[in-house]
């Protein structure tokens, strides 16, 4: 039997700490994996769910993208999916009566976990101009206040349209025609604050925004490189991947300001001894060497590799690939100046690590057959991001480890469809050749001018700019950077909508009306006048495949995404007296609604690579997409190449008595889904509020271990960002590095404060004083 949901918020005075692990997965997670899922879904349910989440014929995790193998394990999961499947799937409901009882003002008091811990929505809800609660309403009058309030507008850029990462390809294709049509380009994404940085190098560069490896590259590859990231926490499944190359005689180099437990050694709950653990000869060792890097000194570690390389091509000419250089790239003159220019002195400031470490890892790339990079947020939320991973590829091209086995570039993405949604066109600066092709499918005439990321879409709701904001599912206001300025944003607008399966803190921050619209989820069952529908998603490697959720959902009033889109759709260009008829996509909503084959049918039309989509996802397993640099060393860049690029050097410059602040996750978190009180590889338990700090940084602030302090932000602007009653954690970091939970700490990103090219907000290089609280 299910457990009732949490009655209070978490209580940090119960917090404790612990040594951190040594080890990740194992029993522990096990037994954690079904602890939640009983906890949310009973015996039942959670078996039902569980033994069909990344199954062939079952639905995909709606967690992180990392790709499965053609051959399936019984138990296709990770823990944090376990999670996120009991969360989706719980049997706990927020029916209208909830908010009867709990007030908006109400509302505003409770935690992220409180609120996600409730259960699934079940009926859409309104909350009036003036009104305290949230009200039950049918669905043919929250459309119609949806459409009422767009037509008002006096310019369709007026109306902002977030994503989700979890939003399937025919939700997210039908959502930008929607947008589109309307005469937008508004379409800001949660990659706009993640992977952005790894698109804006990598279409420049290679002329791909996406990875170039397979699965199989990653489990044969020579060498990998494991920078910015945790996945023992936020990509459990990738441990497998790296334990396959390991026992294939790899070797893998964490690259990180933390040490993390599951890139240390991993116990494979898959086999009996990984069940075991360690101390019965169970569990593999995962990186051969962990190089511990200041915040935001990556590329000058980079930096320092191209160096090496150059160093000993210049003494043996045996280093570079040159026949890969000739015949594939262009500007290696300007690379190899900026590499000649940049000191050895200066790169082991930046990033503080050795000399010594740097030319090891150099001389393992120089005795690699090919050597595979793969980064998330550490590399890609820095001022300096993009330029980051431009030399990151640097270093690639040098060697050709691009488009060969075992070779290229890895950008892993944290949640399950955000890439499928940018190659759908949820992206507010699509390419002429997608705009071209939508006309002529759909016979109008699509916007041009480019719309808002979602940086700049908080920045027009805040100056009275956004009248209009719709949410297809995630947490816009706890995923955003300045927390202060990104509410009042929102509650400046006329009408906010959220599409959503569960509550969060964006259902509570709201405009003059608010409505909330229950969506189904991976694991429900879709059934529309067709049938029932089946979904597709594109996880990290540019494998497509189905989702079929088969659970009957928690309430008859919930709608598919898909429904909720070509609702709307119909209603504002295809009916009579329809308020934005004259420049409109021609198609039938309603029979795109009743079949999602019609809508696949569209997308083979307009999206490359997608041609006889239907009969594709019919095979298990699905198709892959096709990726030049990968699969034929064809780069579609502007000068049809693959681009060394010269970069100027950039790392953070921290002023005396101030420390750099990146914001992560805890174990129990997918994102800004708060699972559970724990970060048990951190040994952090029953709370969230905590700082990590090297021991010099505690001691010369004249803290304690234990101590509570504030975190205030400093930032051009003068403006003061606090963050208050953090707890002290001695804890491994380099010297003048601080690392906190977000979202708690997102309040302490400024807004304008982002990445060069790509606009993706700065949330791991946050200048910040410590105050000893009273």
């Amino acid at each position: 039997m299910a457990k009732e949901a949490p009655r209070d918020n978490i209580d940090e005075s119960l917090l404790t700490v612990g040594a951190p692990k040594t080890k990740a997965v194992g029993l522990p997670a096990v037994i954690n994996s079904l602890k939640i899922s009983y906890d949310q879904m009973g015996a039942v349910r959670s078996a039902q769910t569980l033994l069909s989440v990344n199954q062939k014929k079952g639905f995909d995790c709606m967690g992180c993208a990392w790709p499965e193998g053609d051959k399936r394990h019984t138990a296709e999961f990770c823990e944090n999916g376990a999670k996120a499947v009991a969360e989706e799937a719980t049997k706990r409901t927020v029916p209208p009566t909830f908010f009867a009882e709990h007030s908006l003002q109400d509302l505003e008091t409770r935690d992220d976990f409180w609120l996600g811990q409730q259960g699934r929505l079940t009926h859409p809800m309104l909350l009036d101009d003036g009104g305290t609660h949230y009200r039950e309403v049918g669905w043919d009058e929250a459309y119609q206040v949806i459409v009422e309030e767009l037509a008002a507008m006096d310019s369709p850029d007026e109306a902002i349209f977030y994503t989700s990462g979890r939003t399937s390809n025919e939700a997210a294709f039908m959502y930008q025609l929607l947008v589109r049509g309307l005469g937008t380009n508004n379409l800001p994404d949660c990659s706009n604050m993640c992977h952005e940085s790894s698109g804006s190098a990598l279409n420049e560069t290679l002329g791909v925004g996406k990875g170039t490896v397979s699965l199989l590259d990653i489990d044969t590859a020579p060498l990998i490189i494991v920078a910015g990231q945790n996945p023992g926490t936020n990509h459990p499944r990738m441990l497998t991947s790296l334990e396959k190359a390991k026992k294939n005689g790899g070797a893998i180099v964490a690259i990180n300001p933390l040490p993390e437990a599951g890139l240390l050694r991993f116990e494979n709950p898959q086999n009996p001894m990984g069940l075991l653990g360690t101390r019965f000869g169970g569990g593999t060792a995962l990186a051969d060497d962990f190089l511990q890097i200041r915040i935001g000194g990556d590329q000058a570690l980079f930096r320092g590799l191209g160096k090496h390389l150059l160093e000993r091509e210049e003494a043996t000419g045996t280093v570079f690939d040159h026949e890969f250089i000739a015949r594939h790239t262009l500007g290696l003159d300007e690379y190899l100046a900026s590499l000649r220019e940049t000191s050895w002195e200066e790169i082991t400031l930046a990033s503080g690590i050795s000399k010594a470490e740097i030319t090891k890892l150099g001389d393992r790339m120089i005795a690699s057959p090919g050597t595979i990079v793969c980064w998330a947020m550490g590399l890609t939320q820095h001022k300096h991001s993009v330029a980051t991973l431009r030399d990151v590829v640097n270093v690639l091209l040098l060697q050709g480890n691009v488009g060969k086995p075992g070779a290229g570039v890895c950008p892993v993405r944290g949640h399950s469809n955000v890439q499928g949604d940018r190659t759908m066109g949820i992206f507010e600066r699509m390419p002429e050749a997608f705009h071209t092709a939508l006309d002529e499918r759909f016979r109008f005439e699509s916007p041009r001018r480019h719309g808002f990321d979602t940086v700049a879409a908080i920045r027009a709701m805040r100056d009275g700019k956004g009248r209009v904001f719709m949410g297809m599912g995630g947490n816009f206001v706890r995923a955003t950077p300045d927390t202060n300025v990104t509410e009042q944003a929102l509650r400046n607008t006329r009408l906010t909508v959220q599409v959503s399966t569960k509550l969060n803190r964006s259902h509570v921050v709201t405009g003059r009306r608010a409505l909330i619209l229950p969506a189904l989820g991976r694991t429900d069952r879709d059934t529309q006048a067709g049938g029932d529908q089946r979904v597709t998603v594109e996880d990290s490697m540019s494998a497509v495949h189905a989702s079929r959720g088969r659970l009957k959902p928690s309430s008859s009033e919930m709608r598919s995404e898909i429904e909720i889109v070509c609702q709307l759709g119909d209603r504002l260009f295809a009916r009579r007296n329809s308020p934005f008829g004259t420049n409109a996509p021609q198609l039938d909503w309603v029979a795109a609604q009743a079949d999602y084959s019609v809508i696949r049918e569209h997308i083979s039309a307009v999206v490359p690579g997608f041609k006889d989509f239907e009969n594709r996802i019919t095979e298990p397993g699905g198709f892959v997409l096709p990726n030049g640099p990968r699969d034929s060393r064809t780069f579609t860049t502007a000068t049809g190449k693959a681009n060394f690029t010269g970069n100027t050097l950039e790392y953070p410059k921290v002023p005396e008595g101030r420390l750099i602040l990146q914001t992560l996750r805890s174990h129990d978190q997918y994102n800004t889904t708060i699972y559970g009180k724990d970060d048990r590889y951190r040994g952090v338990h029953h709370g969230r509020r905590v700082v990590f700090l090297n021991h010099e940084d505690i001691t010369e602030a004249g803290l304690a271990d234990g101590d509570m302090v504030h975190l205030v932000s400093e930032w051009k602007d003068g403006v003061e960002r606090r963050a208050e009653d953090f707890r002290v954690i001695a804890y491994s970091t380099p010297k003048g590095c601080a690392a906190a939970y977000y979202p708690e700490t997102n309040v302490l990103v400024p807004l304008d404060s982002t990445a060069d090219v790509s606009g993706t907000p700065t949330s791991k290089s946050v200048i910040v004083r410590l105050e000893k609280a009273a």
